[in-house]
């Protein structure tokens, strides 16, 4: 694809030692990552298609790492307000490198910090969009990697989804949307803490690895101060029967 004008002319310039720079197939994207650390996976590239935000929304995105969500909002919405909140400094300054690499610093802002402070540091009802990647193990179960950027993005340690749900149920404003992908084993815990934070679950996808198989993964739209109705999209299949990511999802990652 065609890079914008504002491109800089030695994008490997802002490549670290131990990161790689890898093209997101969309507007001519990039994005930097620690393949010793986290990088994103299809959750993220699902989730960013899943989401609507218009261009007047104020959108933040809590728990995110690289800036992969804002990155690819940027991309794929109208919105010309996006936030990412990431707690690990490393991770918060290379996201920052990421924006500046893309040229979209007057869009995307990326701020390090506790996502349990983005309501004293934004304000009550200052977002109209929400999105989270989070991690998906719940704290104190499996075992948890050495690596702390790894146990962070995958673990419960920094937070937990009723953390998330409280501090988003505070952030949004009334009518405002809460984004996420998580996986189907937590699903009432996720309900839960949604409903106590005043969060109306609205719209779901479930997401299954190939046909017939158990879904690994599902993908939720939540409402504050919605009604209670949940509409349940058509599922989405990964891959097909050689292991291929299906038509849809290729269209999803831009391919």
């Amino acid at each position: 694809m065609t890079k914008t004008s504002n491109f800089p002319s030695s994008p490997e310039s802002f490549v670290n030692p131990g990161e790689r720079l890898d093209d997101l197939e969309r507007n001519g994207y990039r994005i930097l990552q620690k393949p010793e650390g986290f990088c994103f996976g299809v959750d993220a590239v699902l989730l960013s298609s899943f989401v609507t935000a218009r261009e007047n929304e104020r959108v933040m995105d809590f728990c995110t790492g690289g800036g992969i969500l804002p990155i690819l909002m940027a991309a794929k919405t109208t919105s010309r307000d996006i936030w990412g909140m990431e707690i690990q400094p490393e991770y918060a300054e290379m996201a920052g490198r990421s924006v500046a690499l893309n040229g979209l610093q007057d869009r995307v802002h990326i701020v390090e910090g506790d996502l349990m402070t983005a309501v004293e540091r934004f304000g009550a009802s200052s977002f109209q969009v929400i999105t989270v990647n989070p991690p998906y193990m719940k704290k104190g179960s499996g075992l948890v990697n050495p690596a702390d950027a790894k146990a962070i993005a995958r673990h419960e340690i920094s937070c937990t989804i009723y953390d998330i749900a409280k501090v988003a149920g505070k952030l949004l404003s009334p009518g405002g949307r809460f984004y996420m992908v998580h996986r189907p084993a937590r699903l009432m815990d996720i309900t839960e803490a949604l409903l106590s934070a005043g969060l109306e679950p609205k719209r779901m996808r479930m997401v299954y690895p190939k046909e017939g198989e158990r879904a690994n993964l599902f993908l939720l739209e939540a409402k504050k101060g919605g009604g209670r109705e949940l509409i349940t999209e058509p599922p989405l299949i990964l891959y097909d029967e050689d292991g291929n990511y299906r038509p849809e999802v290729r269209e999803l990652y831009g391919f």
